[in-house]
């Protein structure tokens, strides 16, 4: 089973007693899975589709519970690909109160004297954060999914119209999120790919165990980055001490080879003859081998003076 499907299954054991808020639910899902069925003479029914049964059973309890219709739910195995598996469809024909689900969930509107389709979400059934959050809620196990956080963070709601789409923008980032819409073919989704957005907004749905495991993954993919960052940091600077060294062991050789040790200060002269006996001391270590020990800036210093000197030898020897 995908992730995805774990946080639906997680959802539809939610219990929802207010009124509001089961009227909000069945509001979200309806919007994105069901589709009206004319009857002739006016009158019209409603079918309401998913290819998951636990959805199936949670909407008809829902349905049952708030407008007291039960429907008919039928399985069919021949409208859907092998690999989608089955299409559960509940009917409601209009002697059940087809036309009413539809107008008090604000699918259905009247407008001089006629029936019409609305788009957007109905702002009277998410007036309340309880509402506002119950609407996600029905709307994601419609229209959402989200990606496994161990492959990658994306979640994700898809609708038919940009109007839709900014509505849905709208609703989630009333949560202080900030989902993105776009275009992909004839169809738009809203996506979120923030981790912590993501984890905000499935605590938001209520999935909390799916949430639990969430943040467990993202949490050790975290600590991996982190420890990924200072190793390969660890490494930088090693690689970088190593290069130091190496430039100056240069440096000090060709002073010898030219002028002698000897011809250097004593302060240079100790610091050469230090390094060329320690070349895999890094700065910091070889300074506590004088007496006293130096500060690394003050061996830095000296190491600075003795890269003039073999500067000005290789400008003499190119001359």
């Amino acid at each position: 089973m995908s992730y995805a499907l774990d946080v639906k299954k997680e959802l539809t054991t939610i219990s929802v007693t207010k009124k509001c808020c089961q009227l909000a639910e069945i509001a979200g899902f309806l919007r994105f899975s069901s589709s009206i069925v004319p009857y002739g003479n006016g009158r019209m029914g409603m079918r309401i589709s998913t290819d998951n049964p636990a959805v199936a059973r949670l909407v008809m309890s829902l349905i049952k519970e708030y407008f007291g219709t039960k429907g008919s739910l039928s399985i069919d195995n021949d409208t859907m690909p092998l690999s989608r598996g089955r299409s559960y469809e509940l009917l409601i024909p209009p002697e059940m109160n087809a036309e009413g689900i539809l107008r008090e969930t604000g699918i259905v509107g009247i407008k001089e004297g006629y029936n019409y389709v609305t788009d957007g979400i109905n702002a009277d059934i998410i007036r309340k954060r309880c509402c506002k959050k119950a609407f996600l809620r029905g709307m994601f196990l419609a229209c959402g999914t989200v990606t496994d956080p161990t492959k990658a963070y994306h979640l994700e709601l898809s609708c038919s119209s940009e109007y839709m789409a900014s509505d849905i923008r709208k609703l989630i980032n009333s949560f202080g999120l900030k989902a993105r819409t776009i275009k992909r073919r004839n169809r738009w989704a809203v996506y979120i790919k923030d981790s912590e957005q993501i984890s905000d907004l499935l605590n938001i749905l209520g999935a909390a165990n799916q949430l639990f495991l969430f943040e467990n993954v993202r949490i050790t993919k975290e600590m991996r980055g982190t420890a990924n960052r200072i190793s390969n940091c660890e490494s930088a600077n090693l690689q970088k001490s190593v290069n130091a060294a190496q430039k100056q062991i240069a440096d000090i050789k060709l002073i010898e080879k030219n002028r002698g040790l000897e011809s250097l200060s004593p302060k240079l002269k100790q610091a050469a003859v230090l390094r060329l006996d320690n070349p895999e001391l890094p700065l910091a270590e070889l300074a506590l081998l004088f007496e006293p020990p130096l500060a690394k800036s003050g061996l830095n210093h000296r190491f600075a003076k003795l890269a003039e000197i073999a500067d000005g030898l290789r400008g003499a020897v190119d001359a």
